[in-house]
C-alpha cells in the first residue's frame, strides 16, 4: 500500500513515486493510445501526481496527460506542469514574465483539458526578469482559481530563498515546492538546495533519479554506447569519452555490484537511495515503455540499510556532482563573459 507524503507544508498529500511525462509524445513515445495506457496503469498502482511541462514535445505530452484524465480521473490526481522554455519564434513566447504568464496557462488548460493546474512551475530562472512580476502573475493565478499552487524548478538556493522573502514583502502567494536534479550520480543539492527547502517548509519533487538512463543498467565499460533520443540532444551529458561522463560510468558500475548484493536491481536501489532524503518528497519517473514503468514500480517500498547507505557515500560523496553538467541549470554570471569580464 502506498505510504502518501505532505508535499511540503501545503496539507496535500502526493505519492513517493511521481509520474513524468517528458518521454511522452514526439520525445519518446509517440502512441498515444499506448501512452495513455501507462499513465492509467502509474495511477491504478497508487501514484496519484503526475508532472509534465509545456515544452514537452512542444505541448504534445500535456494533451496526452489530458486525454488520460479525461472520464472522471482527474480530480483524484495532483497535476503540475511548468512555463518558461520557447514554444515559437515570436520573442515574447518564453520566459517569467506576466506577458507569457498569463498567455501560456490558458494554452496548458486547454491541452490538459482542465479547469485548474494543481501546481504550475517556473521551469528554470530568468534572472532579467523581476521575481515580483513573476510571483505577482502567479498569484493573481491562483485568486482565479485556475492554479493551486506555484513551484520553481532546478533554482539555485539563493533564488529559492528570493521568491520567499519576494512573497512576504510583496504580499504574494508563496512558493511552496521545488523540483531539483537528483540522483546517485548527481548530489550537488545535498549542499544547500534540500536544507534551505527544508528551512522553508518546502515539497522536494526531484528529477531524473535515474540520472537521465545511467542508472539504469545500460551502460558499461567497453560496451557500445547506448542510443536515445536524449542522448541526441544532450550529447555532451552522455558522452563516455568525457572525464565527468567517465567518473560516471565508473560510480555505476560500482552501484550496480552494490545493489547486486543487497538484492536489489540498479533502478531501485537508485530511486530508494533518492526517496530515502528526508527532504525529498517524491522522485520523478518518466518511463517511456510499460516495461521502463513496471521496472521502477515499487522502488518507494525498498529500505536501504545503513550499511548499504554508507558505500554508496564511498563511491559518490555526499555533495557531490560526478558531472557539472547535471546541475541543470547554469547561471549566467558563469556562462556569460560580459558579466565576469570589466573589458569584454
Amino acid at each position: 500500500m502506498t505510504e502518501y507524503r505532505n508535499l511540503g507544508r501545503t496539507g496535500v498529500r502526493v505519492s513517493p513515486l511521481a509520474l513524468g511525462t517528458m518521454m511522452f509524445g514526439a520525445r519518446g513515445n509517440t502512441d498515444h493510445d499506448d501512452s495513455v495506457r501507462i499513465i492509467h496503469h502509474a495511477l491504478d498502482s497508487g501514484i496519484n501526481i503526475i508532472d509534465t511541462a509545456d515544452v514537452y514535445s512542444g505541448g504534445e505530452s500535456e494533451t496526452i496527460v489530458g486525454k488520460a484524465l479525461a472520464g472522471g480521473r482527474r480530480d483524484d490526481v495532483v497535476l503540475a506542469t511548468k512555463f518558461h522554455g520557447r514554444l515559437g519564434d515570436d520573442p515574447n513566447e518564453n520566459g517569467n514574465s506576466r506577458r507569457w504568464i498569463i498567455r501560456e496557462v490558458e494554452n496548458s488548460l486547454r491541452r490538459l483539458s482542465t479547469d485548474w493546474i494543481d501546481l504550475y512551475q517556473v521551469h528554470r530562472p530568468e534572472p532579467g526578469t523581476d521575481f515580483d512580476e513573476t510571483l505577482g502573475a502567479l498569484s493573481d493565478l491562483v485568486h482565479q482559481g485556475k492554479i493551486r499552487y506555484i513551484g520553481t524548478s532546478t533554482f539555485e538556493p539563493s533564488a529559492i530563498v528570493e521568491g520567499q522573502w519576494t512573497a512576504e514583502r510583496r504580499g504574494r502567494e508563496r512558493v511552496v515546492a521545488e523540483q531539483p536534479p537528483y540522483s546517485l550520480l548527481a548530489r550537488g543539492i545535498e549542499r544547500e538546495v534540500l536544507p534551505v527547502a527544508q528551512r522553508y517548509g518546502l515539497g522536494v519533487l526531484s528529477w531524473s533519479p535515474l540520472a537521465g538512463g545511467w542508472l539504469t543498467g545500460r551502460y558499461r565499460t567497453g560496451a557500445e554506447q547506448p542510443t536515445s533520443s536524449r542522448a541526441e540532444r544532450q550529447a555532451a551529458r552522455f558522452d563516455i569519452a568525457a572525464p565527468g561522463n567517465a567518473a560516471k560510468l565508473a560510480a555505476a558500475e560500482a552501484l550496480a555490484v552494490l545493489a547486486d548484493e543487497a538484492g536489489l536491481t540498479l533502478v531501485q536501489l537508485a530511486l530508494a537511495f533518492v526517496l530515502e532524503h528526508p527532504v525529498v518528497t517524491s522522485a520523478i519517473i518518466g518511463p517511456r515503455t510499460f516495461g521502463q514503468l513496471e521496472s521502477q514500480l515499487g522502488a518507494d517500498k525498498v529500505k536501504l540499510g545503513r550499511d548499504v547507505l554508507d558505500r554508496i557515500d564511498e563511491i559518490v560523496p555526499p555533495g557531490v556532482n560526478l558531472s557539472a553538467l547535471d546541475a541543470g541549470y547554469t547561471p549566467a554570471a558563469v556562462t556569460e563573459a560580459s558579466l565576469r569580464r570589466r573589458s569584454a
